[in-house]
């Protein structure tokens, strides 16, 4: 069957028409690359309209497409950049703003403290650890931050990471490193994306581990690729190379979790590391402006506050004694930034977790497997496409990174939003075009992607005859 952007989108938009309040009465309370310019190619003409009713999933997945209020104008397929609140969230949002705005000061001082712990304990139940073990910020790049900056690196030390990791990664270690007169390493990951597996990285990675070496900093899902790293075996490799050293020498496992939090099944006992760092406004569909630290069983007490903290009871009797603070801190209440910020985003957070709770992290994750793998093998059948991202779902999750010959990949995405298609591209130094099937997406949707895409032909450049002139 052939697919119209219009009959896709008409089931999306009948379906946020349909009414969102379900699964809310269900809660207890570097500069671009430069195009080329060949000869103009006539843009892909429509196909035929399509039988509108068989573009729906059919199923339970219908009711969670219903909380979201997309727009029907476009396919959406760039969950890993900014999330569209679920109607659960956004009615949560609504409810703490309008209280903020009839009495602020009263309701936040009545309020503040249950709310933001109740979003500690939701991450935390999420993630099988204790609420003592979460802290909240405000996005991945912040909570990177948070955590290089706080580590007490020494001179002699490194920080080991890989030329594969994203910019954050890159930036956060660096300047880690020139405040603490520690070094950074970075190793590649691979040669050629197409010849990776599972024990071939977690032996790079391994075995580049010197005895200076006092942190492992890894992305879980890269964003450039999609590659999705084996964070358990890295782990567990790296636990034996721990149990040969003296606790203050062990390498701590830090890992940038964003693309793989919220669309795997995986919690902090399952990943092994000893931080996972992630933004909630991504693959969680929660609050713009709200994400998470979270710690294994040593919890925080190898890094140090950058942000004085307000819920360090601790430190604020010593100041108010006028006395030095502990020199160390043990909990997330400790390590999370104070100030005043968008709280009814981070009180609404709680609502985002138990959303995905509903629903099941399972089920989440078999979709957005299912979803993926049928992006990844229509593009992998389309000859003008080259596949970037592994097949194999050990390997990857939901981001599918590809190129399309004969376009840059901003001339890609530009021509897939054409044709009402939102894509992204990754900023790389080597950049890909990206689509990302998330649990908000139908199998209708992507079957209209590589329809498009295998239809988006490479522009054809002017050819001078052959022979000579007589």
């Amino acid at each position: 069957m052939r697919f119209t952007r219009r009959g896709v989108l008409a089931i999306g938009g009948a379906a946020i028409g349909a009414g969102a309040a379900t699964f809310a009465a269900t809660r207890d309370t570097g500069p671009e690359p430069v195009e080329p310019k060949p000869a103009a190619a006539a843009p892909s003409p429509p196909p035929p309209r399509p039988d509108f009713s068989k573009l729906a999933s059919g199923d339970d997945w219908d009711e969670v497409r219903r909380q979201f209020a997309f727009s029907s104008e476009v396919v959406h397929l760039s969950a890993l950049l900014i999330a569209s609140h679920p109607a659960p969230v956004r009615a949560r949002i609504e409810e703490y703003r309008a209280r903020l705005d009839a009495d602020p000061v009263q309701y936040l001082q009545e309020n503040n403290d249950r709310l933001r712990d109740a979003s500690m304990a939701a991450a935390a139940k999420y993630l099988a650890i204790e609420p003592k073990h979460v802290a909240l910020t405000e996005s991945t790049t912040m909570g990177l931050g948070l955590v290089y900056h706080g580590l007490q690196l020494k001179p002699g030390q490194e920080i080991l990471t890989t030329e594969q990791d994203y910019y954050v990664t890159y930036e956060a270690t660096r300047l880690a490193a020139r405040r603490t007169g520690a070094g950074v390493r970075r190793i590649p990951l691979f040669e050629d994306i197409d010849e990776v597996a599972e024990p071939a990285l977690v032996e790079r990675v391994i075995g580049a581990i010197k005895p200076e070496t006092r942190v492992l900093a890894l992305t879980w899902v890269h964003s450039s690729s999609g590659l999705k790293m084996p964070i358990r075996k890295v782990a567990d490799a790296l636990a034996e190379i721990n149990a040969r050293r003296a606790e203050a020498d062990q390498v701590l496992f830090v890992v940038d979790g964003v693309h793989g939090f919220a669309n795997q099944d995986a919690t902090m006992e399952s990943l092994g590391c000893d931080f996972l760092i992630a933004g909630c406004h991504k693959w969680l569909f929660g609050p713009r402006g709200t994400g998470i630290v979270a710690t294994g069983k040593r919890g925080f007490r190898d890094v140090m506050p950058t942000i004085p903290s307000f819920t360090d009871g601790a430190a604020w009797s010593a100041w108010q004694k006028g006395k030095e603070p502990p020199d160390s801190i043990q909990t997330g209440w400790g390590f999370m930034p104070g100030g005043f910020k968008a709280f009814e985003h981070q009180w609404a957070l709680a609502e985002a977790f138990a959303f995905h709770e509903r629903i099941g992290k399972a089920k989440i994750a078999e979709r957005t497997a299912s979803l993926a793998s049928r992006l990844k093998d229509g593009l992998a059948d389309i000859a003008h496409v080259r596949l970037v991202t592994p097949r194999a779902p050990e390997l990857s999750a939901g981001i599918v990174s590809f190129d399309i010959d004969g376009f840059t990949p901003n001339a890609a995405a530009k021509r897939l939003r054409e044709h009402a298609i939102v894509a992204s591209v990754a900023p790389y130094a080597r950049p890909h075009v990206r689509l990302t099937p998330s649990l908000a997406n139908t199998p209708a949707e992507i079957d209209y992607a590589l329809q498009t895409i295998a239809e988006i032909r490479p522009p054809q450049t002017a050819t001078r005859p052959s022979g000579k002139k007589g």
